[in-house]
């Protein structure tokens, strides 16, 4: 128990880091920026070009301080964040930023950099063990999680820990919620990130007993990017031309979703401002039939509207979980709107994702052999569980007095840290 552990969340959206000291207790590490202090970090990038003399470096920065340069030289930067969908995927061999290619243990090694670097003194020296979070299921549609672990384990070799182990985060965050409870318990957690939603059943020991022993898991790459995709793909994509047409000698076809589905989707919007891209959606335009759509989303990718564009979004999705309707609003690069949504609608949209995510559920139920009426408690956190629409099936489910939330950002890396605090870190890794 005295070892000093690293419990290190890594998510889509933010990354969140904890310490375990010789206690037993976990502390989250703070980031101070711009006169505030923050315990999530946002998993973006930011590149720029520094020039010095007759040459030129390329210079980059992460979490709010890329948002921060980002904002103020949209034009002269790129910017690049929820690349940790990519992990998983063979077809992504690298990101081209200011022609040098980044592979994806690059990215997230420049990430780590300056995330140290932004924690002073908390990670200054290397820990004994490192706990990293990693989902039940790798966002793709066919994720290889041998690929992806490769990839983590040559990124994270930077933090020089003795042990290193990879925690579903579900577990984790059972570890985390376990020191709420006051009596033995069988609960299932179910974490909601940026792009897969991950579930595990644990048995909960008394206070003074093994607290967590893991029954059964499951996962699917289903979470709140795709929510924030059914929006995009509903208010958004119509007004960049997609279900219009095209002239191809004497036919009309439909202009090719494939530039929409990247559009719609974080990790590869940031990679359509190159110049084969732009050069593609502009002979497009000379094309079509009505060419102000495929305009439209050509100012948007050349001005880096990206950014602006899903923070109304996610804006639209927080509205909706306090009230029944609010507006959409966004303007920029020629594209206006303000358009009226219900919960009602959004419900409607993400539908088919809700019907997958409790298809996962019940796989994760059924590999632990635990029946619904045997969950004692049921734990939400990330982002989506506050969507009235996911707390909503898991309280019809298994009742609303056993459904709890809470440190939502954060219950994650916390319990990570106390995982790195046991005696055989290796008996938590996910096999």
């Amino acid at each position: 128990m005295g070892a000093r552990a690293i419990g290190l969340d890594f998510g889509t959206t933010n990354t969140v880091v904890a310490l375990g000291g010789g206690t037993g207790e976990a502390d989250l590490v703070a980031f101070g920026h711009d006169g505030a202090e923050t315990r999530t970090f946002r998993s973006a990038l930011c590149f720029w070009l520094d020039e010095e003399g007759t040459r030129a470096r390329i210079r980059h920065e992460a979490g709010p301080w890329a948002i921060a340069e980002y904002l103020a030289y949209p034009q002269d930067s790129r910017f690049i964040q929820s690349f940790k969908t990519v992990a998983a995927n063979g077809a992504f061999e690298h990101a081209t930023v200011f022609e040098r290619r980044h592979r994806f243990e690059d990215l997230l090694g420049l990430f780590l950099d300056r995330l140290v670097g932004h924690a002073g003194d908390a990670l200054a020296r290397p820990p004994e063990r490192l706990g990293v979070g990693r989902p039940v299921r790798f966002a793709g549609a066919r994720p290889d999680e041998r690929l992806a672990l490769a990839r983590y384990d040559r990124a994270f070799a930077r933090f020089g820990a003795r042990e290193v182990a990879y925690v579903y985060e579900p577990l984790a965050a059972a570890f985390s919620f376990a020191r709420r409870l006051t009596e033995a318990a069988t609960i299932l957690v179910a974490d909601f990130g940026g792009g897969t939603s991950d579930f595990s059943v644990v048995r909960v020991g008394a206070p003074g007993g093994a607290r967590c022993v893991p029954l059964g898991h499951a996962g699917v790459g289903v979470a709140g990017d795709r929510f924030d995709y059914r929006i995009v793909d509903r208010l958004v994509l119509p007004l960049l031309g997609k279900g219009g047409l095209y002239r191809s000698f004497d036919k009309l076809l439909e202009i090719p979703r494939g530039y929409f589905a990247d559009f719609a989707d974080w990790s590869r919007l940031a990679l359509m401002r190159n110049r084969r891209t732009l050069d593609e959606l502009r002979r497009l335009a000379r094309s079509t039939v009505d060419p102000s759509g495929i305009e439209r989303m050509i100012r948007l990718v050349e001005l880096e509207l990206g950014l602006p564009l899903y923070d109304a979004v996610d804006r639209l999705k927080r509205e909706l979980s306090a009230a029944e309707t609010a507006r959409f609003r966004f303007s920029g690069g020629g594209v206006e709107l303000d358009e009226p949504v219900s919960r009602a609608d959004f419900e409607a949209w993400i539908a088919p994702d809700l019907a997958e995510i409790a298809g996962a559920v019940d796989r994760a139920l059924g590999a632990a052999g635990v029946p619904a009426g045997a969950v004692d408690r049921v734990f939400l956190t990330g982002g989506s569980s506050l969507v009235p629409a996911v707390r909503r099936m898991f309280a019809d489910r298994f009742g609303e007095d056993r459904v709890a939330t809470g440190e939502e950002l954060t219950s994650i890396a916390h319990g990570l840290a106390l995982v790195g605090l046991e005696d055989d870190l290796s008996a938590w890794a996910a096999a």
